[in-house]
């Protein structure tokens, strides 16, 4: 079975958590200040912040931003729920924006109509590895908050995504671009936002007294994101290795293939088809031996009992993930090229 995703993991990782367990310093400490002064100088922006998870890491951004109760903050509906349930942890407003079905990123007219006098905030994911329209949604002069979960080493304009914004989030889940098997990570070049963030990701030793969190991340998972973006550009390549294979076969036969925009870097976090039948596509290539699923498990509009949505809709019902990573091999890869093509 060819699994959608996995990790990407070699010697080298196994070696620095190892080195890390047998120093005895496990939690918080140099490793975890050089992973953030890692990802902070290979994104261009001053300060890092780690922490347990991307959906902490937009928990205290929104935080320092000052969101609140009655606030408004724009999120596409074509994501995960992690971006709603941050917006509700700081009891704000969520206001569900449609995407453009040609990238799956926020589609920035419907955006522009959503925005009020109560707009707090717009988090904007970069999608499966391309970015969003970023300097024009910054150009409205909202805090954006960028969404880099899936797209660390993307660019825009020669500009790595996590740049733009005011501030920017990632996510080091285990299949993300890079593992840290869980953890997150928020950059900003604003002091204030960035001392308030490592203030709030821990509760104890603070001389006075305010909500604060168990955020942290450990060394360990520190020392295994500090091997793993030593190999980030590697991985990227491999990424667009395989895409190219997909591209190749799919333009064959005059099929679409995933949308570059001028301008930009797609770096393939997720290669996504847009099909007639996506369910009976993922069964098909389920019977070869390929794990193939739906990007988005459900859309925000619909947990929120929301209509008027046709972009997201129309991902929902056409859009199918097949695998590709830095580990699937020239064979694998090969194999869902031709089971792609015999079942389109």
């Amino acid at each position: 079975m060819i699994a959608h995703s996995k990790p990407t993991l070699d010697v080298d990782d196994y070696r620095s958590v190892m080195d890390v367990l047998k120093s005895g310093q496990l939690v918080q400490g140099e490793q975890v200040a050089r992973f953030e002064e890692g990802i902070s100088s290979f994104v261009g922006v001053k300060s890092g912040v780690a922490v347990s998870s991307g959906t902490a890491a937009l928990h205290l951004s929104l935080i320092a931003l000052g969101a609140g109760k009655g606030d408004e903050v724009i999120v596409p509906s074509y994501v995960c729920s992690a971006l709603l349930n941050a917006v509700m942890y700081v009891n704000a407003v969520p206001v569900v924006a449609d995407i453009d079905r040609s990238t799956f990123n926020i589609d920035i007219d419907d955006l522009k109509k959503r925005i009020t006098k109560r707009t707090k905030a717009i988090i904007v994911p970069h999608m499966f590895g391309l970015a969003a329209d970023i300097d024009e949604i910054v150009s409205l002069g909202i805090p954006v908050i960028e969404d880099c979960a899936q797209s660390i080493g993307a660019k825009y304009q020669g500009r790595y995504t996590g740049s733009f914004g005011v501030c920017s989030i990632f996510s080091f889940y285990a299949t993300k671009m890079l593992s840290t098997g869980e953890g997150g990570m928020i950059l900003s070049d604003d002091d204030r936002l960035a001392g308030i963030a490592r203030d709030l990701r821990d509760y104890d030793e603070k001389d006075g007294y305010s909500i604060r969190y168990n955020y942290k991340m450990t060394d360990m998972q520190a020392a295994l994101g500090i091997s793993q973006l030593k190999k980030l550009p590697s991985f990227i390549e491999r990424r667009k290795e395989v895409a190219g294979l997909y591209n190749e076969a799919l333009q064959k036969m005059a099929f679409p293939i995933p949308m570059v925009q001028e301008g930009r870097e797609h770096i393939y976090y997720r290669y996504v088809l847009s099909l007639d039948d996506s369910s009976g596509f993922v069964e098909e290539m389920l019977k070869l031996g390929v794990g193939c699923r739906r990007p988005i498990f459900k859309p925000l509009h619909e947990y929120l009992g929301l209509s008027g949505y046709s972009g997201t809709e129309e991902a929902m019902a056409r859009a199918v993930s097949i695998p590709l990573y830095p580990s699937l091999s020239d064979e694998e890869a090969r194999k869902i090229a031709a089971g792609m093509v015999d079942r389109l």
